[in-house]
């Protein structure tokens, strides 16, 4: 006889299962379609009613939230891994903002949803937006102390440039070289001109 403690643990056990096998389905079909995808069709290749979906994820940016979460440690390791082994502010700036583009790349179309996000306090990506603003600026800051960084740059326009770089890829203008050099621009943007060596 089933008792109701061991009938709820089962029922847990299939709602983690049915919502890790969401998110599995969820970032191959973003990875194919982008972040723009029906959210119904992600419950049909899953094999799960639209309801189940969105009990587990009320809206896209839950979805995209939890998908991007193993990322978001990824990220944040990447941000300590910087600090420690990166004594040069200007670099350490420079290769944090390669890594937070390599994380809003990760889907097709997820820039615009972060963009949003960075405004929007309810979002479940807000809580991240922040994070990303709260890095850069202490990066940004030990830059400007140390004379590598434009005093009147800041952090909130370095992440919406980054942002702006990864939508520019996408672009149907846009070729391989594109984000290489869309990156250099920013970074001429907010690094202090190097002094010209003396003539001799």
């Amino acid at each position: 006889m089933t008792t109701a403690a061991g009938a709820s643990t089962r029922t847990r056990a299939d709602k983690q299962r049915n919502r890790t096998h969401i998110l599995e389905v969820a970032e191959d079909f973003f990875g194919e379609q982008g972040v723009g995808g029906s959210l119904d069709a992600i419950a049909k290749r899953a094999g799960v009613g639209p309801g189940t979906l969105y009990r587990h994820f009320p809206n896209r940016e839950a979805l995209l939230a939890a998908l991007l979460q193993a990322r978001y440690d990824e990220l944040f390791a990447r941000r300590d891994s910087i600090r420690r082994e990166q004594s040069n502010p200007g670099v350490a700036l420079e290769l944090w903002l390669e890594a937070l583009s390599e994380y809003v790349t990760a889907f097709d179309g997820l820039p615009d949803p972060l963009r949003v996000a960075l405004s929007e306090k309810s979002s479940p990506l807000a809580m991240s937006c922040e994070h990303f603003l709260t890095a850069t600026g202490e990066f940004l800051a030990a830059a400007q102390q140390d004379g590598s960084a434009r005093p009147w740059v800041r952090s909130r326009d370095l992440v919406l440039s980054v942002l702006a770089t990864a939508w520019v890829r996408g672009a149907a203008l846009a070729d391989d070289s594109s984000a290489q050099a869309l990156s250099a621009l920013q970074r001429t943007g907010w690094q202090t001109p190097t002094p010209s060596a003396p003539q001799s």
